[in-house]
């Protein structure tokens, strides 16, 4: 059985007496004998009674094993590196301690000169351990070993420096920066011939294989290092920083060199690719063992920024270029007279779904190819002036009004709104200024396609709103009877966009009949005389109001806040005390901000019973309110456009 010493790092053998505070044996104390016999008892005596629970048989005598103290040439043959270091140490302290003047080294030269012998053996075998430290078949306690005897060694040079005197020849051995020299060696073979990669390379320049390879060395090793070599390594030597910052700095070198030279667009694509986004994301899954933002970037800004902006300039370009492509297929299927494709029933156009997919893979791509969201932002600047050959496109369509104009405008009509959705929800890929100049111009493309599928609607519909806000509509229910079946099957030709859409549409429908019904209302053909005239009103205005609303949500109009303006407009004709007529007419105006005093004049003046007095109170109370709750601009404009005199 070997017996471990109690100092640390020496192998677990006592080899030497220990030594005093100053390095020299204790007096009076050797080396441990070599064999030490123990043993189990004395043979046992007949008569004794202790043996009695035996059977009548002797105890064996049990022998523990010598304990050998194993030789230079045995470490190192097994590979014990750290306890080989400790004997080598510990001859050189017996032999140094002997040696007191300069003359007695002459008749030391041979120990010396064996001792050092010895030594570059040890340093030539840790070497050749250190250099398998990356593959497979490494020697995990070798490596271990070697890392101790190291660390002995670098002791044993402070306390030579603490000593004073004239050092042997081989100090300080310097055995740390020996370490590190060999694996930085070892690193650069394996950089220099990396593995080959095992996917195709038929498509791949030379340069994008040379990166490719080296990156993906890098990969191995520092994962091997980490799961691997750091085992054999104390904490306190940083093991997995050492490598990475040997591995970076190498790695870097490599890509300046490259990057100094004119690249064409693939592979300063491919370049940054490594530099923004492979290497990164490398570092970053070993980030627990490995502080990555002490490493710094691969390129330097002066080498990165041409990269950059030769890279954004060619997919700004590449942009441009199919946006335009899109457009002009667009264009040109319209001219030959072709209709749109249709999915459910439905017009579709492939014009906002191509760009969109497009903007999204390009402006997220180069988030993480330049490491800069604002610069892949700044992709999209020319989406603007795009949106605007869009808009343009769409008012030539109106304009001409061929028959394969509709479908058409209700195929953009999805167009829109698709890109409206994608600037609201996916605003990262967009700078502010850019979004939101392109949503105008999203929101008046909307608004003149509604205008021009709704324009031949109102034209079916005027015969039926001149009988709005007269008598026979206060007295007779056709004539808004036959409005309501008017616009049913006018909605009927309205179909064709997808659902989204016509639920838009058909809301705006909603609006603008509402609109056109208080405009008449407004005018004032109808006088209310008395009590009765205005109860009258009052139930008429309202049935009229659930009419219009059933309609129109039945179709899939979201607009029910339209149901309530008619109904307190119905409330302000029933109501015949002042200051109830006040308190309804704040009440339409904190729903409608937009509500002007001419608006009211022109409602209270179909209660002839009500003076100029009381008009001029109310119009009073309504300014007052709007001017304290400062609600001037409405979110959804009503009163605005119904046009008064």
């Amino acid at each position: 059985m070997r017996t471990r010493s109690d100092s640390t790092d020496s192998g677990g053998f006592t080899l030497s007496p220990p030594l005093d505070p100053n390095g020299r044996p204790g007096p009076g104390k050797g080396l441990k004998k070599k064999f030490q016999k123990l043993f189990g008892g004395s043979k046992t005596q007949a008569n004794s009674p202790a043996i009695s629970p035996t059977d009548g048989h002797r105890s064996p005598v049990e022998e523990e094993p010598h304990n050998v103290i194993a030789t230079f040439e045995q470490c190192l043959e097994d590979r014990r590196l750290c306890e080989a270091s400790q004997l080598l140490i510990e001859r050189e302290e017996r032999l140094f301690e002997e040696i007191r003047e300069a003359e007695e080294l002459k008749h030391k030269e041979e120990e010396i000169d064996r001792l050092a012998a010895d030594r570059r053996a040890l340093e030539d075998l840790i070497k050749q351990i250190l250099k398998q430290s990356l593959k497979t078949e490494v020697n995990i306690e070798a490596l271990t070993s070697a890392v101790k005897a190291i660390r002995q060694e670098e002791e044993q040079d402070q306390l030579w420096k603490q000593r004073g005197g004239t050092p042997p020849a081989w100090r300080p051995s310097e055995w740390e920066e020996l370490h590190d020299s060999t694996l930085c060696s070892l690193m650069t073979e394996r950089m220099e011939n990396p593995s080959p990669p095992a996917d195709s390379v038929v498509d791949r320049s030379s340069l994008q294989v040379d990166v490719c390879g080296m990156g993906k060395q890098l990969k191995q090793d520092l994962q091997w290092v980490v799961d691997v070599v750091k085992t054999c390594y104390p904490p306190e030597m940083h093991i997995c920083n050492s490598y990475a910052r040997w591995y970076h700095q190498f790695f870097s070198a490599r890509l300046r060199k490259i990057a100094e030279f004119g690249l064409g667009d693939k592979d300063c694509t491919f370049l940054l690719r490594w530099v923004n986004e492979f290497y990164p994301e490398i570092l970053q899954k070993l980030a627990d063992e490995i502080d990555h933002e002490a490493l710094g970037w691969l390129l330097p800004e002066d080498l990165l920024e041409p990269l950059e902006e030769q890279y954004l300039n060619k997919k700004q370009s590449d942009l441009t270029t199919y946006i335009g492509r899109v457009l002009e297929e667009a264009r040109e299927k319209w001219d030959k007279g072709e209709n749109p494709e249709r999915e459910d029933g439905c017009f579709v156009s492939t014009v906002s779904y191509d760009i969109i997919q497009l903007i999204n893979g390009i402006v997220t791509a180069a988030i993480k190819i330049v490491g800069d969201q604002r610069k892949a932002q700044n992709l999209t600047r020319p989406l603007k002036n795009l949106l605007e050959r869009f808009k343009t496109f769409q008012d030539d369509i109106m304009k001409r009004s061929k028959p394969n104009s509709k479908p058409f405008i209700k195929a953009n009509l999805g167009c829109v709104k698709q890109f409206r959705d994608v600037l609201v929800t996916r605003s990262q890929l967009f700078p502010q200024d850019v979004r939101e100049s392109c949503l105008s111009i999203l929101n008046d493309m909307k608004l003149s396609a509604h205008t021009y599928l709704l324009s031949s609607v109102h034209e079916v519909l005027k015969p039926h709103y001149r009988k709005l806000g007269i008598s026979d509509w206060l007295n007779k229910p056709r004539p808004f009877d036959n409005l309501l079946h008017s616009i049913e099957q006018e909605i009927g030709e309205l179909q064709g966009s997808t659902e989204a859409c016509h639920q838009e549409l058909i809301g705006q429908l909603h609006q603008e009949v509402t609109i056109e019904y208080v405009r008449r209302l407004l005018k004032g053909e109808v006088k209310l005389k008395n009590k009765e005239q205005e109860k009258k009103a009052y139930k008429t205005v309202k049935d009229n109001a659930e009419s219009l609303h059933s309609l129109f949500i039945r179709q899939g109009s979201k607009e029910d806040w339209l149901k309530e303006i008619l109904n307190k407009i119905a409330e302000v004709l029933k109501l015949q005390d002042l200051p109830a007529i006040q308190m309804e007419v704040v009440s339409l105006a904190a729903d409608c901000p937009d509500l002007s005093g001419k608006h009211v004049s022109a409602l209270l003046k179909l209660k002839t019973n009500l003076t100029k007095a009381h008009r001029k109170t109310v119009k009073d109370t309504l300014s007052d309110t709007l001017r304290e709750t400062n609600t001037l601009n409405a979110q959804r404009p009503f009163f605005s456009r119904v046009h008064v005199k």
